[in-house]
Formats: structure tokens, C-alpha cells, sequence
């Protein structure tokens, strides 16, 4: 219908510059998009980013075709509450996009954090948990890429997981897990919260907090 706008849906990698960001990105509710030494791309059509990526010398054929497609997304395509899923292969974030801004001072190749958006953060689950649409879109290779096919109107939230369609009946009659063995893998979680690896403490609390719900 003419005048209405539509959400849409991207998958985002969590490691510009091959450093993962992922526990950054959930805690500071932004995600970037890499690709430093080209200045703010807010007015930048993508004609201007593709001679500025040209500029660098950083870039040739397809690795050049592959960034400004990327850049080309995440600063024109992408609009305040649209959605965005990153994954870390294990877990799975969904987040409400905000307004694209440049950082100066990541504007550098030793961080490269300077193209950006703001998140608010909805929903996490296990990969495991996607329905196959949602996995087929985390496998897509671009750093960046927008989901094409019918979304819902609505709590998109609640459609990423199988369980969420209603499930398979292969979901349905997964094995079932008796009580003793979940109090054993709490046990786990519980002493990892106390381990010296932050990360590990995040993911322990994050799977008891799942679990809660």
C-alpha cells in the first residue's frame, strides 16, 4: 500500500576487522559496521562511499564491490526501527536499529568502530533455536545483508524460533530431559558465574535467565 513504510530485517556480522565484537555490541547496544579511513557517510550517496572506499587503496574487485554493497546497506538501506540479528554461532540477538552516526575518534584501522548504529535489544535465544529461515539468513557470508521474504506485522520476536511457528514435530518430541540431569547442568551454570572469564560469566547467566523464562 503507497505511504506505508515496512520493517525489514538485516543479519549483521559481530567481527569488523576480524575482532568479535559480540559481548560489546549487546552491552553498549550499538552494532558498526567497520570500514574505517573514509570519513561520515551520512550525506554520502553510494556513488561518494564507492570513491572514498576506492581512495584507501584498501579495496579491489570484488572485496571493494563487497564493501561498499555492506556500507551501502547498513548507512542507506537500514532505517530507524528497522531490525537487526547477530549471532555468535551460539547465541542469537535480536534488536530494534536506531539512527546511523559516525564515531571520529574509532576512525582509525587499529579500531575501526566509527560507522554506527544504536540497538535496543528484544530478544535472545539459542542458535539452535532459530527457525531455518532465520539460520539461512545468519549463514549469508556479507558482513551485512538484509532478509528478503514476508515478515510478520508485528512481535517479530516471537517468530525467530521454531517454537515460535508452532514448532515441527520433530521439535515436538524432542527427548525429553528429566529433572535430575537439569539440576546437574545448573550446577554447572551456577559455578561458572563465579569463573575468572567474564565472558563465560555473561553466557552462564544469560543460559540461567533463559531458563528462568
Amino acid at each position: 500500500m503507497e505511504g506505508v513504510a515496512y520493517m525489514k530485517l538485516f543479519q549483521m556480522k559481530t567481527a569488523p576487522l576480524g575482532i568479535e565484537r559480540m559481548t560489546e555490541f549487546v552491552q553498549d547496544n550499538y552494532v558498526c559496521a567497520g570500514y574505517p579511513g573514509i570519513g561520515d557517510l551520512e550525506q554520502a550517496s553510494r556513488e561518494e562511499i564507492a570513491r572514498r572506499l576506492h581512495q584507501t587503496s584498501a579495496y579491489y574487485g570484488p572485496e571493494l564491490e563487497k564493501a561498499l554493497d555492506s556500507l551501502d546497506i547498513f548507512v542507506h538501506t537500514m532505517q530507524d526501527g528497522d531490525y537487526v540479528l547477530i549471532s555468535d554461532g551460539e547465541w542469537a540477538y535480536l534488536g530494534d536499529l536506531g539512527d546511523y552516526f559516525y564515531e571520529e575518534a574509532c576512525d582509525h584501522p587499529e579500531d575501526g568502530r566509527c560507522h554506527r548504529r544504536g540497538v535496543t535489544w528484544l530478544k535472545s535465544l539459542f542458535s539452535a533455536e532459530l527457525n531455518p529461515m532465520m539460520g539461512e539468513l545468519l549463514a549469508d557470508a556479507l558482513p551485512v545483508s538484509q532478509y528478503i521474504g514476508t515478515l510478520p506485522p508485528e512481535r517479530l520476536d516471537l517468530w525467530l524460533s521454531d517454537a515460535g511457528l508452532g514448532g515441527s514435530e520433530q521439535t515436538k518430541h524432542t527427548v525429553k530431559v528429566d529433572a535430575e540431569i537439569i539440576a546437574e547442568a545448573l550446577s554447572v551454570l551456577t559455578a561458572a558465574l563465579h569463573s575468572e572469564d567474564a565472558e563465560r560469566r555473561e553466557r552462564a547467566a544469560a543460559a540461567i535467565l533463559h531458563y528462568a523464562k
